[in-house]
């Protein structure tokens, strides 16, 4: 059972985002994640997907049988909800190598040590929030309070594939190799995005993860 919560703020504004979308918007990440439960609970007719942002809901519906008109009220008439206990699906598990570039520097950064980073980082449940950036990166949120963590001042140029890493309130997996500025706290080898699995990505909205270190795995 899901308990419900009020939205912060006005009714979410809901605009056109091209002949089947709209756009609800919101003042917080957490807002967006209970308003998506709420409409996943109980569903408005038309609506075909939902793709989450960190400060809004695209929602994409079928043209022949709703219109932005017609979906606009049903939206912000949507009870949002936070999941409760008995309605958190399963856990992914994440074995990880904690070795990354950064890791020292971050434990340092908190007034830890790397040991305590590490138990921070396995020691909770991540969820997805939304994806981005790349195909397969998920911005996951995790049940311990945030550390907060600034980007890097210098982006690299090349972050492998698989690397574990943290920023602001997320941590994240980049699914494959390119540019970036999160802070690398240690590495895996399971992909997070394949197109031989439906769907390819690993961590779509909503997906619970626990990273295990890989010699306690």
């Amino acid at each position: 059972m899901s308990a419900a919560v009020a939205l912060a703020g006005p009714i979410p504004e809901v605009r056109r985002a091209g002949t089947r979308a709209v756009l609800v918007t919101f003042d917080t990440l957490a807002e967006v994640t209970a308003f998506r439960a709420g409409l996943e609970a109980a569903p408005v007719p038309g609506v075909t997907e939902l793709v989450s942002g960190a400060r809004s809901l695209l929602v994409r519906f079928d043209p022949e049988r709703t219109d932005p008109t017609r979906l606009a009220p049903r939206l912000q008439a949507v009870e949002p909800v936070l999941p409760t206990r008995a309605d958190l699906g399963a856990v992914t598990t994440i074995p990880v190598t904690y070795d990354g570039e950064d890791l020292d520097a971050v434990a340092t950064m908190v007034g830890t040590t790397r040991d305590g980073l590490v138990a921070w980082h396995t020691g909770q449940v991540w969820t997805s929030a939304f994806c981005g950036f790349a195909p397969g990166f998920s911005y996951l949120t995790g049940t311990a309070p945030s550390l907060d963590l600034p980007r890097r001042t210098t982006a690299r140029t090349a972050v492998p594939a698989g690397s574990v890493a943290l920023a602001g309130e997320f941590s994240a997996v980049y699914p494959r190799a390119s540019p970036g500025g999160w802070l690398l706290i240690g590495r895996t080898d399971v992909p997070m995005w394949s197109l031989d699995r439906e769907p390819p990505a690993l961590a779509p909205a909503g997906t619970r993860i626990r990273f295990v270190e890989v010699s306690r795995a």
